[in-house]
């Protein structure tokens, strides 16, 4: 069902090789003939030229707007009348000004109307075999799911056409072990590629749990010395600490400021969304961020939140290490 506009785009397709070829055959092999006819018949030719153009534009533009490869392939019929008007019209007009330049304008046509016709068998054909999805498709495929803060790692992508309707796949990592959560991530992110890419009939997400080899933490500061901040919505900085599960070192520390630490209202949303962007693992606080705010934005992204009564970063770090 998917594939019937196709096969008509393919037909259209045949067809204008035929045109092309009919109009090459009779300019080669038919006999030269002059008549003598009034100038308001060039004004008439050209006239009707107008014609298949006008529609020609909008069944394409009608076409490209619903990726419809049929009304596209019409339009482009269309547009190979607009040029077999015009040799009709040269060719007139070459006789009405005594010089045949019909032939030649004859071949010219020709060849521009096997080139449309060559476009639309080749896109028709792709889509009879199945072929891939153009790469600035996948390539927003792909940032649409690594944009989900729940996902670890894009392992693969693979998306096909049939018609107009986009058929995709995809296999993640996530950061939750959690069946149940991530089977409402993976319809999250079907519901956002959906929006993200037009005619997209069918998503398929396989998930599957990260296997870590290092832990990211986000810890609230209260200043750049690394101690904790007890409050975490109005901490100025935060750390983003790396360590290696297998090595059992830290492989990196960066501080960042909190832009949202003067907002009066919903503050604690707006830093959890904000760290949501560097994909923590865990989020370290010295305050239950359970039934809050904050607490739900993290578990909504699969970020565990814990508590911790250290003093600084220095030490939550020393402690996590002998921890693993």
């Amino acid at each position: 069902m998917y594939k019937v506009e196709n096969i008509v785009a393919i037909i259209t397709a045949l067809l204008l090789f035929g045109t092309a070829y009919e109009i090459v055959y009779h300019a080669l092999f038919s006999a030269s003939e002059i008549h003598e006819f009034s100038g308001w018949v060039l004004v008439l030719v050209a006239a009707l030229i107008l014609v298949p153009f006008l529609f020609g534009r909008y069944e394409v533009r009608i076409g490209t707007q619903f990726n419809s490869p049929s009304l596209t392939a019409v339009g482009k019929n269309f547009n190979a009348d607009v040029l077999s008007s015009t040799v009709v019209f040269f060719g007139l007009l070459g006789q009405f000004i005594q010089f045949p330049v019909d032939r030649v304008a004859a071949i010219i046509v020709a060849i521009l109307i096997a080139k449309a016709g060559w476009g639309i068998l080749v896109n028709g054909m792709r889509v009879l075999l199945d072929a891939s999805i153009d790469l600035r498709t996948l390539d927003t495929i792909r940032a649409t799911i690594n944009n989900d803060p729940a996902v670890a790692e894009v392992k693969d992508i693979t998306g096909r056409n049939s018609g107009r309707y986009v058929f995709i796949e995809a296999d993640i990592t996530l950061r939750t072990p959690d069946l149940e959560r991530a089977y409402q991530i993976s319809e999250r992110i079907e519901r956002l590629i959906v929006k993200a890419v037009p005619h997209v009939d069918r998503v398929i997400i396989h998930y599957e749990p990260r296997n870590p080899t290092k832990i990211r933490y986000a810890i609230p500061l209260a200043d750049h010395e690394g101690s904790i901040s007890r409050h975490f919505g109005e901490a100025p900085y935060f750390a983003i600490v790396d360590i290696n599960v297998v090595s059992r070192k830290l492989e990196r520390t960066e501080v960042i400021a909190n832009p949202h630490q003067h907002v009066e209202k919903g503050k604690g949303i707006m830093v959890a969304n904000f760290l949501v962007t560097f994909k923590p693992d865990i989020v370290v606080t010295l305050e239950d961020l359970s039934g809050k705010g904050p607490g739900y934005v993290f578990a909504d992204g699969g970020i565990e939140t814990v508590q911790t009564d250290a003093d600084d970063t220095r030490t939550f770090i020393q402690r996590s290490i002998e921890n693993l």
